[in-house]
């Protein structure tokens, strides 16, 4: 099992940023996918969810309204299109799947900081 992520990177705030996170090595058409995020001493928090089945999708309050996350299943791929960046927003992201055999695989993560 595998995932990639990329997209990272330094941006101004108010500015946007997508995030992809490339799978292989298991059904990804039946992984739950999400978005973790882990700020400088401060644990890990779910940012984004999009179900297996119905591509239901779930946010943090504190990004509601901002991001959106989106899989691509012929594409094995999720995304996390985030608009509207704050300093907060500054962390790392951890792409998550969450497969038919109730496995969880993490990603090694990419930076996004948010500064001027």
């Amino acid at each position: 099992v595998q995932l990639v992520e990329s997209g990272g990177g330094l941006v101004q705030p108010g500015g946007s940023l997508r995030l992809s996170c490339a799978a292989s090595g298991f059904t990804f058409r039946s992984a739950a996918m999400s978005w973790y995020r882990q700020a400088p001493g401060k644990g890990r928090e779910l940012v984004a969810r999009v179900s297996s089945v119905s591509d239901s999708t779930n946010y943090a309050d504190s990004v509601k309204g901002r991001f959106t996350i989106s899989r691509d299943n012929a594409k094995n791929t999720v995304y996390l299109q985030m608009n509207s960046l704050k300093p907060e927003d500054t962390a790392v992201y951890y792409c998550l799947a969450y497969t038919s055999t109730r496995s969880n695989y993490w990603g090694q993560g990419t930076q996004v900081t948010v500064s001027s």
